[in-house]
């Protein structure tokens, strides 16, 4: 069993999945287009302004009845034969296929851990919570960020380790700020990773704002994460090559317990 366990620990490595398509990001440049001498189709093509244009993703189910979440999209623009033609991403899910002895004791139906499920998707700027009974919403973010990964309580009845798995919070890694200053909010950002409540609220970041998160492990055994990140040791926003990546640990199970491993 031990050596089942190690070798799944070693599959589950996410966060960089190669299916997983190129953030672009998007501008925080404030200029009007008079300013810096471009057209407003050219504008929109550079999406050069705060002020952006979103398309909601399909509404993703919870394990909650009570709150449904709803992707918030940047509508993004690309010139084909003279025109603009207009898109935007869409919900696209992480998945695990290692589920240990496939039995109704270790089965997390193919969710990316017990009991969350993790989603993603091309230009994802917010997500925005719906409470069903009260009819209210609210964004996680009050501005637009650029999310790589958020995790959110499965609606699948999982089980780990002969015990149900059921959630209670959000989980979301995103580039927040333009941290290197070059005017942009897109992958060469510091790339945080923040802790939401069930009813949508930020209880702050899981891992020190001063890192950058690279790649996560998760350990069934423990129903720990383990979150691989670089220090941005100069403090210029950006991380180079030689920094240290250090390891942290989160306890899923109360994610206000974690810390420093490595």
């Amino acid at each position: 069993m031990k050596k089942l366990l190690s070798c799944f620990c070693i599959l589950v490595l996410f966060s960089q999945c190669s299916s997983e398509p190129k953030q672009k990001g998007f501008s925080v440049h404030t200029e009007s287009p008079e300013e810096s001498g471009e057209t407003e189709e050219q504008k929109g093509l550079n999406s050069d302004s705060l002020n952006l244009d979103t398309r909601p993703g399909g509404v993703l189910i919870s394990g909650y009845p009570q709150y449904r979440l709803i992707p918030i999209y940047l509508l993004n623009a690309e010139a084909y034969r003279g025109k603009l033609k207009y898109f935007s991403g869409s919900n696209a899910f992480h998945h695990s296929y290692g589920t240990i002895g496939r039995n109704d004791s270790n089965n997390w139906h193919s969710n990316y851990m017990p009991g969350f499920t993790a989603m993603y998707g091309y230009n994802l700027l917010n997500i925005q919570l719906h409470d069903v009974h009260t009819k209210g919403s609210h964004a996680f973010f009050e501005n637009p960020v650029l999310i790589k990964t958020v995790y959110f309580p499965a609606f699948s009845k999982d089980t780990l380790n002969g015990r149900a798995v059921k959630r209670d919070y959000y989980m979301v890694s995103a580039y927040n700020e333009d941290s290197n200053q070059d005017q942009y909010i897109n992958s060469s950002d510091l790339r945080r990773f923040f802790l939401f409540d069930l009813h949508g609220k930020s209880l702050g970041p899981l891992i020190p704002l001063n890192y950058s998160v690279r790649s996560s492990q998760y350990d069934p055994a423990n129903d720990y994460m383990y979150v691989y990140a670089a220090e941005d040791e100069d403090n210029n926003g950006r991380i180079e090559a030689k920094e240290k990546v250090k390891v942290f640990w989160i306890d899923l199970n109360n994610p206000k317990l974690r810390g420093l491993m490595f």
